[in-house]
C-alpha cells in the first residue's frame, strides 16, 4: 500500500525546502504513544510504508495504529543523461515535508514496553530523528 494523493490540482509543485517548527498534529490525537520528529526533512511513501511494516510485524495482531503524515508533494525526476532544456520531468514519487515537532504515528491498545520498541524499529526507517512519547 503504497501512500499518495488520488487526484491533485497542480500535478507538479515547485521544491520547497522544511523551515520553521510544526504548529499543527503536534500532540497525541488518538493513542497513548507516539514517534514525535525533532528534526525537519522530506519523507517519501517508501519510508513510511517501510515503518509502518516495521511496527505491524512487531506488534502482529495488538493493538491499532495511526499514520498522522500523508506524501502529496509530487517530486518530479529527469531521465538520465536527458540535455539541459526540455521542461520539469515526470513525477516519481511523493513526499511530506516534516517539520520539527510533528507526530508522525500514534499506537494505541498495547503494553508500553511493546509500543516504545514498535516505535524505536519504526524509527529507524525514517531519515528524521525522532523522540518517543506517551500520554500520561
Amino acid at each position: 500500500m503504497m501512500l499518495g494523493p488520488r487526484k491533485v490540482k497542480y500535478r507538479k509543485w515547485h521544491r520547497k525546502g522544511v523551515r520553521g517548527v510544526a504548529t499543527r498534529k503536534t500532540s497525541l490525537s488518538f493513542g497513548s504513544f507516539g514517534l514525535r520528529a525533532t528534526t525537519g526533512s522530506w519523507v517519501t511513501a517508501r519510508q513510511i510504508e517501510a515503518a509502518r511494516r516495521a511496527m505491524i510485524r512487531y506488534i502482529k495482531r495488538g493493538g491499532k495504529m495511526w499514520i498522522r503524515i500523508f506524501p502529496d508533494h509530487p517530486i518530479t525526476i529527469k531521465g538520465g543523461e536527458i540535455k539541459m532544456g526540455g521542461g520539469k520531468g515526470a513525477v516519481d514519487h511523493y513526499v511530506v515535508p516534516v517539520k520539527p515537532g510533528t507526530i508522525l504515528f500514534e499506537l494505541d491498545g498495547i503494553s508500553k514496553e511493546e509500543a516504545l520498541e514498535a516505535l524505536r524499529l519504526a524509527s529507524h526507517k525514517l531519515p528524521v530523528k525522532t523522540k518517543t512519547i506517551a500520554k500520561i
